[in-house]
């Protein structure tokens, strides 16, 4: 199971970055609990639009916060296969596929949670094409590339039934668009479950980070019964055993 130890260290990292982004008024008043839908969004995704590593990508896959809404929108407009969590990946296809060459409503009401459910195609990962490109949402993160979540750990979970499926590897790229009072310099606690990320983008700055931390699929052992009751597609996963 996870370490407590390391669970305070980040609860204490959290509640540093989200009263620094309330005091800074850097972003609305509710962001305690949540990834934080920080003021700036909008240039980070420009930023990130700019990268090459991002124009040349066919396949995004991206959380469903509206901290990334604007990178979303971005990838639907160059045009390229969408695939958005589900919220709290509460169904059995976890995943929404939001194809450019067949929208049914406009990028910007499609890429939100509420537009996604209405209009858009939910997919179990089986059905999934490869994904070069993943974005996610973060709390706070350093220059390493070490991230952390609110705490609910569905991006773990995301990249993991990816990697899993063999849909994901090594030449994948991860990015986290966040405010640059996100951005941390100390070091930060890691689990086993935990992934990093390649590069940090924010409104000021790209941050190329050192050599990733991957998942290379679920791990049984950090699925409690609680999140196997509320997350559907981890039944299939959860009394796999590992060759050790």
């Amino acid at each position: 199971m996870p370490n407590s130890a390391n669970d305070e260290r980040k609860n204490a990292v959290r509640q540093l970055v989200w009263d620094r982004l309330q005091a800074e008024k850097a972003a609305p008043p509710d962001v305690h609990g949540h990834i934080p839908s920080f003021f700036g969004a909008e240039e980070a995704a420009a930023r990130l639009a700019q990268l090459e590593v991002w124009r040349s990508a066919t396949v995004v896959k991206a959380n469903p916060d509206t901290a990334q809404l604007p990178v979303r929108v971005a990838a639907l407009n160059a045009g390229k296969l969408l695939y958005m969590a589900v919220p709290k990946l509460a169904t059995i296809e976890p995943f929404y596929l939001l194809d450019p060459e067949n929208l049914s409503a406009p990028a910007d009401v499609i890429a939100t949670s509420a537009g996604a459910a209405e209009h858009a195609e939910r997919v179990v990962v089986a059905r999934m094409r490869p994904v070069d490109f993943i974005v996610c949402g973060s709390v706070a993160v350093n220059r390493a590339g070490v991230r952390i979540g609110k705490g609910a750990g569905y991006s773990d979970i995301e990249l993991a039934l990816l990697a899993e499926a063999g849909l994901i590897g090594p030449q994948t790229t991860v990015v986290t668009t966040v405010h640059q009072l996100q951005v941390v310099d100390d070091d930060l606690p890691e689990t086993e479950h935990d992934f990093s990320v390649d590069l940090i983008v924010t409104p000021q700055e790209t941050i190329v980070c050192g050599p990733p931390r991957r998942p290379t699929g679920i791990i049984p052992g950090h699925l409690t019964a609680e999140k196997i009751e509320a997350i559907p597609v981890l039944a299939a996963y959860a009394n796999i055993e590992r060759p050790r």
